[in-house]
């Protein structure tokens, strides 16, 4: 049985992001977070990777799909539209990533920016164990997640449209993947994902660097 609190935030999210998507992707920062180029240095070329909430594709799918095969999910099928457009040599996924299915040891690496968060919090242990069947023994997780607990908050104008988030702090993430089964290998810092020409509130976000253990 669903519950109908988790559908409803879920379906805010998505109609949310199908509404704003234009705006939103104006807004997006064009190049891709220098965290890539960690993971890339992981990575052989022609590895498989999964871009968890992926949005319209850039900068982060775009970035990798120069020398990855990316596999990209997001709950709003307006974004996924765009994705197919703006990388269409990446495969991309309309779908709750809760619903979302994948052969186990499949992908070398998983990378989810600024989307765990829209989750609501409870699915977010279930979210990192199933990354971690997915993932090839060995293989890295580069997740955005949060800084301080919040069950939920909102933004009644968020580009224009209502959005909702949620999220435990961070040392309850670094407890929850070595729960799952994971090493961290890094922790840092990172700001908003949006372009630096627009004046937005500062924003800090842990990013995590872990790797399924062996």
């Amino acid at each position: 049985m669903v519950d109908n609190s988790i559908a409803d935030h879920k379906a805010l999210v998505e109609h949310g992001y199908d509404r704003c998507a234009g705006a939103y992707a104006e807004m997006r920062q064009s190049k891709t977070h220098e965290s890539t180029v960690t993971l890339k240095d992981h990575l052989d070329d022609g590895a498989a990777v999964l871009d968890v909430g992926c949005g319209a594709g850039v900068p982060v799918a775009r970035d990798l799909a120069r020398s990855f095969y990316v596999t990209g999910v997001d709950i709003s099928g307006v974004m996924i539209d765009r994705a197919r457009i703006n990388v269409p040599q990446g495969i991309f996924m309309h779908a709750d990533i809760m619903s979302a299915e994948f052969p186990p040891s499949h992908f070398d690496a998983v990378v989810a920016y600024y989307s765990i968060v829209h989750l609501p919090r409870e699915e977010h242990q279930a979210l990192f164990h199933r990354i971690h069947q997915w993932l090839k023994p060995g293989g890295y997780l580069m997740a955005t997640v949060g800084m301080k607990g919040q069950a939920t908050y909102t933004n009644e104008d968020f580009f224009g449209v209502k959005m909702i988030w949620s999220n435990y702090g961070l040392s309850d993430y670094m407890v929850m993947l070595d729960k799952v089964g994971f090493n961290i290998l890094a922790v840092s810092i990172v700001g908003h994902g949006y372009g630096q020409e627009h004046q937005m509130s500062p924003e800090r976000h842990p990013l995590l660097f872990a790797q399924k253990r062996t």
